[in-house]
């Protein structure tokens, strides 16, 4: 059996890659816990810089796997529900790098709601993608009803999530849902290129600043003014700030020390 979930690193950009190809990519308990388990190594890995998503074939990730008939999202013992990940999984919200999302194909279901919780959204035009819950008869999760409605907002939300209707890439960047959409075959190229730009950031600020905008999704500008302060103060005195003037003034590349494995909490 090949590995549900690949994993590759190259000049500081992880690639995660879901690698169900037969199947469309379709979600499963493997497939699950082999992406909890990338995206834990990419964070702990500080020569991870940022980290890319995809689909191997020609989805993304068609949804769950309904293989399982009718009882696909009955819970099982403790309320699991099939195909869902531990409790304790991490999702790429959690990761302390940024997470560029390269859907280049079909994405339904989980495949939609999965890249909600990256950073960055890139999609192929011609692709088909639909928050298809309602129309199965459950809910839309990972967060959907908290997190599509800040980046489309509430209408153009309630629209894609209580209809269940099909829509293209081209629309969802149309939406803002997507950052960019192109031809398929250039979705993965793009979004490693955008992933490389993290790399002349200073990792500890990158890692804080994305925690910041997580949170953000519960906070108003006070609240915020005021998680922002010690972490502020945190960096000010942090080798990286100086070398981040330095290379300023002196018109070279940085050269970052940070560590966010030994500096910061675990994900």
């Amino acid at each position: 059996m090949t590995d549900p979930v690949l994993l590759a690193v190259e000049d500081g950009v992880a690639t995660i890659t879901l690698n169900r190809p037969e199947a469309m990519n379709a979600w499963n308990p493997a497939m699950a816990a082999g992406l909890d388990a990338a995206l834990r190594a990419c964070d702990a890995n500080d020569d991870v810089r940022a980290v890319v998503i995809t689909g191997a074939g020609r989805a993304f990730c068609a949804g769950a796997d309904l293989s399982g008939g009718g009882d696909t999202f009955k819970p099982r013992e403790g309320g699991v529900i099939s195909g869902a990940p531990a409790r304790t999984a991490i999702w790429p919200f959690q990761v302390r790098k940024p997470v560029v999302c390269a859907i280049n194909g079909h994405a339904i279901g989980v495949g939609i709601t999965l890249p909600l919780t990256c950073d960055i959204r890139y999609v192929a035009e011609d692709a088909k993608l639909q928050f298809a819950f309602v129309r199965r008869g459950v809910l839309p999760e990972l967060a959907s009803h908290t997190l599509l409605p800040r980046v489309i907002g509430f209408s153009r939300a309630a629209d894609l999530l209580l209809t269940g209707r099909q829509f293209s890439g081209r629309e969802a960047a149309e939406l803002g849902l997507a950052s960019r959409a192109l031809p398929a075959g250039e979705v993965l190229a793009a979004a490693r290129e955008k992933a490389r730009e993290f790399a002349l950031a200073a990792p500890l600020a990158v890692a804080l600043s994305k925690k910041l905008l997580w949170q953000g999704m519960a906070l108003d500008a006070p609240a915020m003014m005021r998680a922002e302060g010690p972490p502020f103060a945190q960096l000010g005195g942090h080798a990286d700030t100086r070398e981040g003037i330095a290379h300023f003034l002196e018109r070279r590349a940085p050269k970052w020390s940070g560590l966010v494995s030994k500096e910061l909490p675990e994900a």
